[in-house]
């Protein structure tokens, strides 16, 4: 992690991560585009999303999640890059034909590091399989919940889940949120954890660098009147009011579970996170 020198209040506790180990290059031009920013707008043009809008201007890069282009093809890591839509870094790897492509980059690759997605390839960090060839006790990331689809679970900055069980065409992945579920094991996962662990000790610092991020200040709803938040209203301080915590519409919020009762993958699901 990098501190800064206490010049002004922000300063004393703002870190960020150090951002030395990545190769000081620009984005690969052929796998980059340009999004257009909604500001939490619909296409009436009312605000859906609280709290979001300005902020740096930035380009998205396209991730290869299924990386099934070219398997059993070794491709070289060319760069480690910074991607500012994720919060994990990103590499760029150029296989033997010449393709390039953007992946998540696992923690502890670096430039020149080979790697290569198949059925069944080595066990080496980075390398993508199927999860019914990876042993008990491996940490994977990147993993498909159909199979074909594209990685889709554990790709944030630092995650990984654990290999528990292979058997009955389904594997048990434990998460670090607690949760155990079942995963078809014809589904691809990669081998090792997601690169730039120390994301989670970041401290923004002062509320410009929020605006810089695209996030727009947040007012309590405490310091509203009473036609503006179930919270609003009274002289001075005042208590909730209300028995239950509720959003700014009225809608229960604490202890309330939102999951679907009906969705499809409850089944798959052996044990909720705490």
């Amino acid at each position: 992690m990098k501190s800064y020198k206490p010049t002004t209040k922000s300063r004393r506790a703002m870190t960020n991560v150090d951002y030395g180990g990545l190769s000081k290059v620009g984005p690969h031009k052929p796998l980059v585009v340009r999004l257009r920013s909604n500001s939490g707008r619909n296409s009436q043009g009312r605000i859906t999303t609280r709290h979001q809008g300005g902020g740096n201007k930035k380009l998205y890069r396209m991730i290869d999640f299924r990386q099934n282009e070219f398997l059993n093809m070794p491709a070289v890591v060319t760069t480690l890059e910074y991607d500012p839509y994720r919060t994990a870094f990103i590499a760029l790897v150029k296989y033997q034909n010449g393709e390039k492509r953007y992946i998540l980059a696992p923690q502890g690759v670096s430039v020149g590091d080979t790697l290569i997605a198949g059925e069944s390839v080595p066990l080496k960090t980075g390398n993508r399989l199927k999860l019914k060839n990876i042993p008990i006790g491996h940490q994977v990331y990147n993993i498909e919940i159909r199979p074909g689809a594209g990685g889709q679970i554990a790709r944030s900055a630092g995650l990984y889940a654990e290999v528990l069980a292979n058997a009955d065409g389904y594997t048990d992945l434990k998460f670090l949120s607690g949760e155990i579920r079942r995963v078809i094991w014809e589904c691809y996962a990669s081998i090792g954890q997601v690169s730039n662990s120390e994301h989670n000790l970041v401290v923004i610092g002062k509320a410009g660098r929020s605006r810089w991020l695209g996030v727009r200040p947040t007012v309590r709803g405490s310091a509203m009147n009473p036609v503006d938040h179930p919270y609003g209203g009274g002289e001075g301080r005042q208590p909730r009011g209300t028995r239950k915590p509720k959003t700014l519409w009225g809608k229960v919020t604490g202890g309330h579970k939102t999951r679907n009762k009906k969705k499809w993958s409850s089944k798959l699901i052996i044990k909720r996170r705490k």
